[in-house]
């Protein structure tokens, strides 16, 4: 039988996520998690915390620092991986989750530090009214603009095939 090594967690960040470089130019980005769970201890329910480093390799993590605040809720998919290193002579080891997929949770305003912290999306441009067509029948879409696509005179006009 093949062994498992399986991680999945959701939990809120500690810190801002850092990034970081190896000397070869690979990208790692690396975040703490709170994860909280109950328990009954005699008859009453007690919330406990546990923590964990978390490791992210390569673009998606580049990809995510925007977004990895202090507070932000994630989930995250990944397996473990035992560091060991020797420090004065003492052997030393701590367990990490590389994760694998990454998944923001949480309402879109969340807090006012990831709000002021967040790209600004560009305005959506504003819907052009109906205008009745010639003969006052029932109302129409004004003709598509050319935005650059192909050739200007070679527009057709597709009103439905639009995805959005």
């Amino acid at each position: 039988m093949t062994d498992i090594n399986k991680v999945v967690l959701v939990g809120r960040l500690t810190r801002d996520a850092e990034l970081a470089y190896t000397p070869s130019g690979f990208a790692i980005t690396k975040f703490a998690l709170a994860s909280n769970y109950g328990r009954k201890v005699n008859e009453q329910w007690v919330d406990e915390v546990s923590y964990f480093d978390i490791s992210v390799w390569g673009r998606r993590g580049e990809a995510l620092m925007p977004y990895l605040h202090r507070g932000q809720q994630v989930a995250v998919e990944g397996h473990l991986k035992q560091e060991r290193w020797e420090k004065e002579g003492q052997k030393r080891s701590r367990v990490i989750v590389e994760a694998n997929i990454i998944q923001l949770l949480g309402s879109k305003e969340g807090t006012q530090a990831q709000r002021q912290a967040a790209p600004q999306q560009p305005p959506r441009p504003q819907q052009q009214p109906l205008t009745p067509d010639p003969a006052g029948r029932t109302p129409r879409s004004p003709a598509p603009q050319h935005m650059g696509g192909g050739p200007p005179g070679n527009s057709q006009n597709f009103e439905n095939d639009i995805p959005y």
